[in-house]
């Protein structure tokens, strides 16, 4: 399988889990039993156990200072920052707004690669972007959950754009580091790092929790956060990193809101109507028109050899 490939598949499968953590996340912290702080903190240790029990049986990499400084800033803009603000946010705001805000990644992305990677933002990319952008908008816009008014919080909101502006600086500043890194190893340093940095701001919380009043039903769901949606994902996406550009990448992002209303029409709750099928068919169509646009590279080689012809044209 080509290095590309290997990058769709992975990026798809974490969008497609990252699609089904938005409502089982916000139902567990609708069930009152957890804070959102101590969820976070949760989820980062629990990811952190995990990621370092695999580390046994995947071969150690010898690590630098400097490679260790790369870790511990790539913890807060990739764990530290983004999972904690997400949460936060989206206890005080609606899954409607958070998935709305998380159109808005894969933009910001490209604008700053756009400003530190020199990425070209050309015409089919930009077309692509929106094409993508309107597709999930137009899926969230018309769901059964959308009234206007309801669980709306402008801090909550903010945090939401926090945690999509923290990731994309990650996927674009971190970029070349992460190429180097196995990603188990990557993530056992980035979550022990975290669960460090947020171990003061959260163990209040954590030992305040009353572990009774957590059903099993809520602890499948708190699982499924853990494992699937913390553990799973961040092991998929230095895959994606790897042989993916940044914009490409969070175009993935627009399939979130089509993965939940697939599992709505699935389990019941909803039915397929037009607006899913135009939806789903503008987000597919502007992930391709991104993946078809020509990176930085492509455009410096061709530039490079329009001016070869140009001067073998003189001779």
């Amino acid at each position: 399988m080509k290095d590309i490939s290997k990058g769709h598949i992975a990026i798809l499968v974490v969008n497609i889990i990252f699609g089904l953590n938005i409502p089982i996340a916000k139902e567990v912290l609708s069930d009152g039993a957890i804070d959102p702080l101590a969820l976070t903190y949760f989820r980062v240790i629990g990811a952190a156990l995990v990621f370092w029990f695999a580390s046994i049986f995947v071969k150690s990499e010898k690590l630098t200072k400097k490679d260790f400084l790369f870790l511990f800033l790539g913890s807060i803009f990739a764990i530290s920052l983004n999972q904690t603000s997400f949460i936060v946010g989206l206890q005080t705001t609606s899954p409607i707004d958070a998935s709305l805000i998380v159109t808005l990644t894969p933009i910001i992305t490209m604008l700053i690669s756009a400003v530190y990677l020199k990425e070209p933002i050309t015409t089919k990319k930009l077309i692509g972007v929106l094409i993508g952008c309107v597709g999930a908008i137009i899926l969230i816009l018309n769901s059964k959950y959308f009234t206007i008014g309801a669980d709306r919080s402008w801090t909550g909101n903010m945090l939401c754009l926090l945690s999509c502006i923290s990731y994309a600086c990650y996927l674009v500043f971190f970029r070349d580091f992460i190429k180097t890194k196995h990603p188990v190893t990557l993530m056992k340093w980035m979550f022990l790092f975290s669960a460090i940095i947020l171990a003061p701001v959260t163990l209040p919380t954590v030992m305040a929790t009353d572990i009774a009043r957590i059903s099993p039903n809520l602890l499948i769901k708190m699982i499924y956060v853990v494992v699937m949606a913390t553990f799973l994902t961040y092991l998929l996406i230095p895959i994606g990193q790897k042989n993916l550009r940044p914009t490409t990448l969070t175009m993935y992002n627009y399939l979130q809101p089509i993965i939940a209303a697939v599992v709505a029409v699935v389990v019941g709750q909803d039915i397929f109507g037009w607006d899913k099928a135009i939806s789903a068919f503008l987000v597919f169509l502007g992930v391709y028109i991104v993946t078809q646009s020509k990176s930085r590279q492509q455009l410096d080689i061709e530039k490079l050899s329009k001016q070869k012809n140009n001067q073998e044209n003189t001779k």
